[in-house]
C-alpha cells in the first residue's frame, strides 16, 4: 500500500523547462527519489528530450509529454501511435473534438492517458477576445472539458482556478491536471490564472504541474518537498 507521501509523489509533476539535456539530467539527479513524475515540453523536446523521456520511463519515472498536438485526424492518430510506444504516462493535445476522437482511437489499449488542453493558463479574457473567442475562460474550459469527456479522453489540463468546476463536470475518475501552480509568495511570471498547491488539491486537481518554483529554486529538493508537504496537508493526509 502506498503511503500518503508516495501518493502525492504520483500527483506532483515537475516541469523540466530547461534548455539542455545536461541541465535536465542534473535536475533529475538533484531531485532524486523526492520526485518521480516529470513534464517534458517543447523546449527540452527539441533539444533531445524525446529520447530522454524514454530513458526516464525506462528508469521507472513517469513522464508527462506536453506536446499539445493538433493537426488533421490522420496525422494526430499516427503521432499518438508512436508516442504510445515510448512508455510515457501522459500526453497533451488541444481539446478539439475531432483531434481528440482520433487520438483516443489511436491510443486504445496502450495505457497512455490523453489530456485535452482547455485554455492556457497564460491567457485571460482579453487574450481570448483577441484570439476570436467570445466566451469567458471558465465557460470555454467547461465546454472543452465536456467535449474531452465525451471523446473518451483520460482527462484535461486547466487552470486550478477552474479545477472545482471541471471536477464537477468530469466526475471523480478523470484526470484534472493543473499547471500555473505557485507556492505562496512565488512570482506568477507569465501565468495569469494561478493557485497555490494546497488550493489546487482542495479544488479537485488530480495532478499539479510545477516548473520554475522547483527548477529555479536554490535547493530544488527542499522546494519539491515543501510542495509535497502542502499537498498532503491539503488532502488531509497524516
Amino acid at each position: 500500500m502506498n503511503t500518503a507521501a508516495d501518493d502525492m509523489r504520483d500527483r506532483l509533476i515537475v516541469g523540466l523547462d530547461l534548455a539542455t539535456l545536461d541541465e535536465a539530467e542534473n535536475a533529475v539527479a538533484a531531485l532524486g527519489d523526492t520526485v518521480r513524475f516529470y513534464k517534458i515540453g517543447y523546449q527540452l523536446a527539441f533539444a533531445g528530450g524525446l529520447g530522454f523521456a524514454q530513458e526516464l520511463a525506462q528508469d521507472g519515472k513517469k513522464v508527462f509529454l506536453d506536446m499539445k498536438l493538433l493537426d488533421i485526424d490522420n496525422t494526430v492518430a499516427r503521432g499518438v501511435e508512436n508516442i504510445a510506444r515510448m512508455g510515457v504516462a501522459m500526453l497533451t493535445l488541444h481539446a478539439y473534438p475531432k483531434a481528440m476522437r482520433a487520438a483516443v482511437a489511436a491510443a486504445e489499449g496502450s495505457g497512455l492517458c490523453l489530456l485535452g488542453v482547455t485554455v492556457l493558463t497564460s491567457m485571460d479574457s482579453q487574450d481570448l477576445i483577441e484570439a476570436g473567442y467570445r466566451e469567458e475562460p471558465e465557460a470555454l474550459v467547461l465546454r472543452r472539458a465536456s467535449q474531452a469527456r465525451d471523446a473518451g479522453m483520460g482527462g484535461v489540463v486547466c487552470s486550478a482556478a477552474e479545477a472545482a468546476a471541471v471536477r464537477a463536470t468530469l466526475g471523480p475518475k478523470l484526470a484534472v491536471v493543473t499547471p500555473g501552480i505557485r507556492p505562496a509568495g512565488a512570482a506568477a511570471g507569465d501565468q495569469k490564472r494561478v493557485m497555490t498547491p494546497g488550493e489546487a488539491v482542495r479544488a479537485g486537481a488530480s495532478h499539479l504541474v510545477v516548473a520554475r518554483p522547483v527548477i529555479a529554486a536554490p535547493d530544488r529538493k527542499a522546494a519539491a518537498q515543501a510542495i509535497l508537504e502542502e499537498m498532503r496537508a491539503a488532502a488531509g493526509a497524516p
